[in-house]
């Protein structure tokens, strides 16, 4: 990991935590975890959100009244709106999306889940997903969340993340080491 990247994901994980603690405190992890959704999503769908969290061009006051009304439209709880509004204040808006990851990740963790990212040549049906939550459940030892994506360039197969393990079943994996296997030979 580069050292910028840690940096980041280490201020991340100071909030995460302390946003964590608090909504433990409260019982609001069911809240937090709804603020997480709407946060990636408005993370993926608007690049004026992204500008307003990556530029530095916004000053501290405007980050701050622009995260306040957000959050107010977003219907953010209070613990993850006062969090953002603090974070627009120290500068700190820019690790929102490690922020997200390391908070999805305390709360899986404190419920005994594990996400596994799956990456598939073709969208996987819901008896598919099933069946192999199921397999990695039985692996694992913990409770498996699905985070799928499609990438065409497999062919067919999967990979399979969980955590630091990843298991590349796919077909381009396997010509990439037939093709490998040529080089040596001539």
């Amino acid at each position: 990991m580069s050292e910028p990247a840690s940096i980041s994901t280490g201020i991340a994980l100071r909030y995460a935590t302390a946003v964590f603690d608090l909504a433990q405190e409260g019982k609001a992890i069911k809240a937090i975890e709804t603020d997480l959704s709407a946060l990636s999503d408005a993370m993926a769908s608007s690049g004026d959100f992204n500008a307003l969290i990556h530029s530095p061009i916004y000053s501290r006051d405007e980050q701050g009244a622009a995260i306040t009304a957000l959050a107010k439209k977003m219907k953010l709880s209070p613990i993850m709106a006062n969090t953002l509004a603090l974070m627009a204040t120290k500068r700190r808006l820019f690790v929102l999306p490690q922020l997200v990851a390391c908070l999805r990740a305390i709360i899986a963790d404190d419920k005994g889940e594990v996400t596994a990212d799956v990456t598939s040549a073709t969208a996987l049906i819901k008896a598919q997903a099933d069946k192999l939550a199921k397999t990695l459940k039985a692996q694992m030892g913990k409770d498996v969340t699905i985070n799928a994506t499609v990438d065409e360039s497999l062919i067919g197969g999967l990979v399979v993340k969980v955590g630091s393990k990843m298991i590349d079943t796919s077909i381009r994996s396997k010509l990439n080491s037939l093709q490998n296997a040529m080089k040596e030979v001539g």
